[in-house]
């Protein structure tokens, strides 16, 4: 409470000025036009946003109104996780972005998340992608704590850019370790509103999130077995002699037993390193932005990620004139990368559940939605849809939509379940850990389903 306290500080202190769409300080972040780009009729914005003075912290951010009428859709802040991996590389230039890198231009995503809503873009904690911080030191030691408050100051600095989106529905929808991220950031707001209004917070969408330690990590051994990766016998060996909590647990204490080092050879063995444990149908040839999901899948010595197609977002970003464009600089290294080669993330953080701040959340009245792409063998779906059932129960939350399937495109696009109109489950069909990506016209319904509180179709 002492360090809500000090930010709640920081905050009101902020001088609140007039409502507007943007201020004079955004107008200089305003994107003329991206190399390659085709016209378009929305504007984009990106720049920097510090959040640390004495430090020179300063998060990068991205930011694409949306298509049409961008003052009538909400604001949606998108966030990547890693912990360590970039939102514009992966989220905005390779999942729900308005563009596609393809060679030296840039193509339309057809289903680019600004057809919703207002999209924000940050890369964060400090030390991912172009955000920096011109002491070395901020870089040591970042943690889970850390991350909520600088993104805190974001956000609250970031409307003093653009003052219009103040009070503005606020959502906030991200992946992978952001299961960590979100639920914390949120939870600061709602500590922050008990004491003056500042953040219009009307819900959070997770994605293949890491939510509890345990039961999401060792749903991956069912989901390896049930898809036909792994032997009876090595699922009884995953399951009885190393989970794979356990071996996480060990591997980032340096300290992997013999029992675990078997287990785990064994799993890579059967399971092979041809095959995309991010999307287990998808071919292995992937672009490299689909690992940012390496601390909670550490790699076997001898296993090498294969990546056998250009990096085509990597070699864009990494263009001087696109860096131009984007307002955008490279400190303290010498290319952009998709997620950090610099920072030094406290990972046992990994193992604290946050799953309990997600029911306080609910608790205090913001709708929940847990979505997982249904070929993803890193945060299983299994893992997620027991949690989010036990997180029901002990809220007392009834089941207002039986589990059953949606649709999209005429096609079946995946399966749902609602508890107490206020926390969902859903499934994307045939979608990876990075959803938007393998599966974007499903993952735009669901996404504006989300927005407009509304249940997925049930027909079409």
């Amino acid at each position: 409470m002492a360090m809500a306290s000090v930010l709640l500080l920081l905050l009101i202190s902020a001088k609140v000025t007039p409502s507007s769409s943007s201020s004079s300080s955004s107008l200089s972040d305003k994107i003329l036009q991206l190399p390659g780009q085709p016209h378009v009729g929305f504007q984009q914005f990106s720049g920097y946003v510090t959040v640390d003075d004495e430090k020179d912290k300063s998060l990068f951010y991205y930011f694409v109104e949306a298509e049409q009428d961008p003052a009538s859709k909400p604001l949606v802040l998108w966030l990547n996780g890693g912990p360590g991996c970039s939102s514009l590389g992966v989220g905005a230039f390779s999942e729900n972005g308005p563009f596609r890198p393809n060679g030296k231009v840039l193509v339309r995503n057809e289903y680019g998340w600004n057809r919703e809503a207002n999209m924000l873009y940050l890369e964060t904690p400090i030390g991912v992608g172009f955000s920096y911080s011109t002491h070395s030191s901020s870089y040591v030691a970042v943690d889970d704590k850390t991350t909520a408050r600088d993104n805190l100051v974001f956000l609250q600095r970031w409307y003093d850019k653009f003052p219009g989106y103040r009070n503005r529905d606020l959502f906030i929808t991200g992946e992978s370790y952001a299961g960590h991220y979100i639920p914390q950031l949120a939870k600061l707001m709602i500590e922050i509103n008990k004491e003056q209004k500042l953040f219009n917070l009307k819900g959070i969408a997770l994605g293949n999130p890491v939510l509890e330690f345990a039961t999401d990590l060792n749903s991956r051994a069912e989901y390896f077995w049930s898809h036909g990766l792994i032997s009876d016998s090595t699922y009884r060996m995953f399951t009885s002699v190393c989970n794979y909590s356990r071996y996480v647990s060990e591997y980032y204490r340096d300290s992997v037993s013999p029992a675990c080092s078997r287990v785990m050879s064994q799993v890579s063995r059967e399971t092979s390193r041809f095959v995309d444990k991010y999307d287990v149908t998808l071919d292995v040839c992937i672009p490299s932005v689909l690992s940012q999901s390496k601390v909670i899948s550490p790699q076997q010595v001898s296993e090498k990620i294969d990546v056998c197609v250009e990096d085509k977002t990597v070699n864009y970003l990494n263009r001087k004139d696109v860096q131009k464009a984007l307002h955008a600089r490279l400190v303290g290294v010498t290319s952009w990368a998709v997620c950090s080669n610099i920072l030094d993330y406290e990972l046992l953080d990994l193992e604290k559940p946050t799953i309990s701040i997600v029911g306080s959340l609910i608790r205090e009245g913001i709708p929940v939605l847990v979505y997982s792409g249904d070929q993803d063998s890193v945060i299983p779906l299994t893992g997620s849809r027991n949690l989010v059932r036990r997180l029901a129960k002990e809220l007392g939350l009834n089941t207002t939509v039986p589990y059953r399937v949606w649709f999209e495109g005429k096609q079946v696009g995946g399966w749902t379940q609602v508890y107490g109109n206020i926390l969902s489950f859903a499934t994307i069909r045939g979608a990876s850990h990075e959803a938007p990506f393998s599966q974007p016209e499903r993952s735009l319904m669901l996404f504006k389903s989300f927005l407009e509180n509304k249940p997925l179709p049930e027909a079409f």
